[in-house]
């Protein structure tokens, strides 16, 4: 309650006083209680990702990533015995690429994701390609998703669906997908030879598979179209980013909110596939939402 006076106004009996010298807020909240995996380390934490559901001075959600000059960005470095892996993505970037990975047919395929999707995408990986490009193929993808994970943090306001049908000539491929922290990959490309230039068409799958485990989306590929396995495999690489897009873009009408969330979260274990072909827990937990339909 304020007395106004000839003098001033005055509050009458405040209810609480916070002093500057007594109010104490963490620099960094603690988000991860158990060790992180020996294989895989983040280097981005969640606490620093804008989040969707800030409001602004006027009760708004703060949906947009343009208010935000860091952009939701996840960074990963991944070491294992064949491979040495750092990511980094930006969500909300302009599309500026920059990977080596020792394979140039994939660092290809990378900057078309970023091209694409409006992604910043870098991408620095040396692995055993000597033998083949499969552990580094691997690897790379396993990162990624992490990434994506990491980059997405709570997920308030995405589209969370993305669906779209890219051609190259004669090849037309259709993507859809669903950030819905459930992994599942479908997969129906007729990639009509063993290899492009020196990539193996086999490991196209492989990627994927990977990407979809790390990231928990559920994911279809569906050739309609298409003879040339360059252009089959690069229009994939194209739909995928496009859709990625989409799905990752705030949706101004939810208000912050996660789509079908129902208001309850889950912890979640994101599971990667060994080199030894057993299926491991990462060491670490990380809260995923869970989007029951």
């Amino acid at each position: 309650m304020a007395l106004c006076t000839p003098g001033g106004c005055h509050l009458v009996n405040p209810k609480f006083r916070v002093s500057p010298t007594t109010l104490h807020l963490p620099t960094q909240l603690p988000i991860f209680n158990n060790p992180i995996s020996k294989n895989l380390k983040l280097t981005n934490s969640f606490a620093a990702t804008p989040r969707a559901s800030m409001a602004d001075d006027n009760g708004f959600p703060a949906t947009s990533a343009s208010q935000n000059t860091v952009g939701r960005i996840g960074e990963v470095k991944r070491v294992t015995k064949e491979t040495n892996v750092f990511v980094k993505i930006n969500l909300d970037g302009k599309g500026v690429t920059d990977s080596s990975t020792s394979v140039p047919f994939l660092d290809h395929m990378l900057d078309q994701l970023a091209s694409h999707g409006l992604f910043d995408v870098h991408v620095r990986a040396t692995g055993d390609i000597h033998i083949d490009d499969h552990h580094t193929n691997e690897d790379v993808a396993l990162a990624l998703g992490t990434a994506l994970l990491q980059a997405l943090g709570d997920r308030k306001g995405i589209n969370r669906f993305g669906d779209f049908s890219a051609p190259l000539d004669e090849a037309l491929i259709h993507v859809s997908l669903d950030l819905s922290g459930r992994p599942h990959l479908s997969y129906d490309l007729q990639i009509p030879t063993e290899r492009v230039g020196t990539y193996d068409t086999q490991l196209v799958e492989h990627f994927f598979q990977s990407l979809v485990n790390t990231s928990g989306m559920t994911l279809h590929i569906r050739q309609l179209a298409g003879k040339n396995s360059h252009h089959i495999i690069e229009a994939t690489f194209k739909a995928f980013a496009r859709a990625l897009r989409q799905a990752t873009e705030y949706d101004y009408r939810r208000a912050g909110t996660v789509p079908r969330m129902g208001g309850k979260a889950s912890t979640s274990h994101i599971y990667e596939y060994d080199l030894t072909g057993n299926w491991q827990s990462v060491s670490w937990i990380l809260v995923v939402w869970s989007f029951a339909l």
